[in-house]
């Protein structure tokens, strides 16, 4: 039974009778229709925590849309579950294909900075200065990018930036 067919509170129930609205009056073809369904039970099943559930959604979802912005939504729900698993390499890698497809997402930029930031971490941690460093700065230049983008968000890496002496930019836009 899809998921969608599952949900048991009023504001799933409402989202879910919407969703089908808009997908049913919307000028588009099948193929896309199903990609959007897909891609809705990963969401419905990612916020439940049902993590192997929404990737296989996610990943039909992703063979069946064509579309390169929508595509790039995708996988950048399949790279938050793979960094909540702690799966950070396979992370990066949908975080980098999610912003080849859309330059414009801040939010992986600010995802891939706090994966390398947290790699620096357990380098420094390890004694290897040299590569946290490098970690730290590859982190910073993704923070730089989102904080561009997003001036007004990312406060804490912002302040981090600075008080590092990663940054010398008080203002980011």
């Amino acid at each position: 039974m899809p998921r969608t067919q599952r949900n048991d509170n009023f504001i799933d129930k409402s989202f879910t009778v919407m969703a089908d609205i808009i997908l049913k009056i919307m000028p588009t073809n099948k193929r896309a229709k199903e990609a959007f369904a897909y891609y809705r039970d990963g969401m419905s099943a990612q916020s439940d925590g049902e993590y192997a559930e929404a990737l296989e959604n996610y990943y039909e979802a992703l063979n069946l849309e064509d579309d390169p912005y929508d595509r790039s939504f995708i996988l950048y729900n399949i790279a938050l579950i793979h960094t909540s698993n702690g799966e950070h390499d396979k992370a990066l890698e949908s975080y980098h294909q999610a912003l080849e497809l859309n330059s414009r997402l801040p939010q992986a930029m600010n995802n891939i900075a706090v994966i390398y930031h947290h790699q620096g971490e357990k380098a420094k941690e390890a004694g290897l200065d040299q590569e946290a460093d490098a970690l730290f700065d590859k982190a910073a230049e993704y923070w730089k990018q989102a904080i561009r983008m997003a001036p007004n968000n990312y406060i804490e890496a912002q302040n981090w930036l600075k008080t590092t002496g990663r940054s010398t930019m008080d203002v980011f836009f």
